[in-house]
């Protein structure tokens, strides 16, 4: 029986491990943190967006320039199939108004013991506390625990190690120098889903960090879709849903120009010119906060914004009213990569084969977020962890059924 070890216990080593063991391999799952599944679990706080119910054929257009070669993973392990899979552990899920997709029980801890329980079924061993640390050798990977280092044989590795977003979960993108010393091709790691700072004033920042911003829409000035939802004023600057959904045109956008714009519509459902009757209607005598308040009930949050600007809000109606609708926002930088719900980098598309194997290091193959692919929040990043954790197992069957391991007896 092969013996097969995985590093990482997140959805995307755990994938791995539960479609090695079904296919008759001995498993060991490597894992530096107390417990398996953190990130899981951190995702379960919101929820547990598992994936989204559209049709695949647009669920597939997520992925951007990703796509072609994560489409056949995406395919082989689908959200209908992940619903199914969800399904048979006994978390059933239901489609939330949005189109995503929640187990019934709105969080991941009831999905991670009965996973836990099929994974020791199966006969998978989970080292916990472990920290892989590179080979000893052909087929001898190393490990160091609070017992000190150990050597585990190995006739195939999956590295399911995750980004560099979240460190204290344990993906902390350290795994980075071990790849590029054996010759494996790395993109930088680039935040992605983030929030951005921006140089709000001191009042601002001081009232208002933490506040939320709903029921606006955000449109890049220099080009770009408009999404509508919610964001958050941070001390930083802004974060939140609908800023996420924009992240990685803003992100490019600031590397290429070195700033970007964002045009706030502080009420989209009002054409401008309802917007100006409104305002028009209130008594001139009355203050600036007054005057939002009573014609459109605007937060304070919202009055606060329409004064970040170097010049005062104008006061005559149809000025007011084109402001509201595209209240500008200077972007200087994305938050940093721990704050980010994932990132962009990683192990490169020609890095490895159709099967995930890592062209440099045959016998490695790779999973999840330390492939180089991003995707918005709505269920499009664990589905990706999950399908390319299936995907890459899948891919150490074939390739031990052609003999790889002896094809290949230098492999680590």
């Amino acid at each position: 029986m092969a013996h097969i070890v995985v590093i990482g216990g997140g959805p995307a080593g755990l994938a791995a491990a539960e479609a090695l063991a079904a296919g008759g391999c001995a498993v060991t799952v490597v894992e530096r943190m107390p417990t398996i599944g953190r990130k899981l679990l951190m995702a379960g706080r919101g929820g547990l967006n598992l994936t989204h119910s559209e049709s695949l054929e647009r669920f597939l257009t997520r992925y951007g320039v990703a796509r072609p070669w994560l489409e056949p993973a995406l395919r082989a392990f689908s959200p209908d199939d992940l619903r199914d899979w969800a399904a048979g552990l006994g978390q059933p899920c239901f489609v939330g108004s949005s189109g995503r997709v929640f187990p019934q029980a709105m969080k991941a801890s009831p999905l991670l013991r009965a996973w836990g329980a099929r994974l020791a079924e199966q006969g998978v061993t989970i080292l916990t506390r472990h920290a892989w640390t590179g080979w000893d050798g052909p087929g001898r990977v190393r490990v160091v625990s609070p017992q000190g280092e150990r050597v585990l044989a190995a006739d195939a590795v999956v590295l399911a190690l995750g980004g560099a977003s979240w460190a204290r979960l344990g993906s902390d993108g350290a795994w980075t120098g071990l790849l590029a010393g054996e010759g494996v091709e790395l993109a930088p790691f680039r935040p992605a889903n983030c929030g951005f700072r921006t140089d709000w004033s001191d009042t601002l920042r001081a009232r208002f960090a933490g506040t939320p911003l709903r029921g606006i829409a955000l449109t890049p000035e220099s080009g770009g879709p408009t999404v509508r939802g919610e964001a958050v004023v941070t001390a930083r600057g802004l974060e939140g849903g609908a800023v996420y959904a924009l992240s990685a045109l803003l992100r490019d956008r600031i590397a290429a120009e070195g700033q970007a714009r964002l045009m706030v519509d502080l009420r989209p459902d009002m054409t401008e010119a309802a917007l100006a009757e409104r305002l028009a209607r209130v008594r001139g005598r009355e203050s600036l906060s007054n005057t939002l308040r009573k014609a459109l009930r605007l937060p304070p949050v919202a009055v606060a914004l329409l004064r970040e600007g170097p010049d005062a809000p104008p006061r005559d109606a149809p000025s007011l009213a084109r402001l509201i609708k595209a209240v500008p926002v200077t972007l200087t930088a994305p938050d940093s990569l721990d704050r980010a719900i994932s990132v962009a980098g990683g192990v490169r598309a020609d890095a490895v084969d159709a099967r995930f194997m890592l062209r440099a290091l045959p016998g490695v193959f790779v999973a999840g977020e330390m492939l180089d692919w991003e995707a918005p929040t709505g269920g499009y990043l664990l589905q990706a962890c999950f399908a390319t954790g299936r995907a890459a197992a899948h891919g150490v069957l074939d390739w031990l059924q052609e003999g790889g391991k002896e094809r290949y007896p230098s492999c680590p």
